[in-house]
């Protein structure tokens, strides 16, 4: 995620609101637009890091949903389990999530 991102994802995560620009990607230099009240740099700072913490520490959520078997091959999957009395859909699930276990 670039910078960019982060600062606007930070500041409408304080205030959803807030109509703002940024020259250059610097805190130091945002334009706060219509009115919105303006947030000090250090909010701004402290609420990218606890976003971040949060993302890294959802890693295991990404890290699974590519692990997965599509949904039409779990149907499949669940579908010979009942006919043949296996546990194939199980297993293979119990695999991502032991293979990507949350942090």
């Amino acid at each position: 995620m670039n910078i960019a991102t982060k600062h606007f994802l930070a500041i409408k995560g304080i205030n959803p609101n807030a109509e703002f620009s940024i020259t250059n990607n610097d805190l130091d230099n945002i334009n706060w637009l219509n009115g919105t009240t303006p947030i000090p740099k250090a909010d701004i700072e402290a609420k990218m890091v606890e976003l971040q913490t949060e993302y890294d520490a959802n890693q295991y959520q990404r890290d699974r949903a590519t692990a997965y078997p599509s949904i039409q091959e779990q149907l499949d999957m669940q579908y010979w389990d009942n006919v043949n009395g296996t546990t194939n859909w199980k297993d293979a699930i119990a695999k991502v999530k032991l293979d990507n276990p949350k942090s």
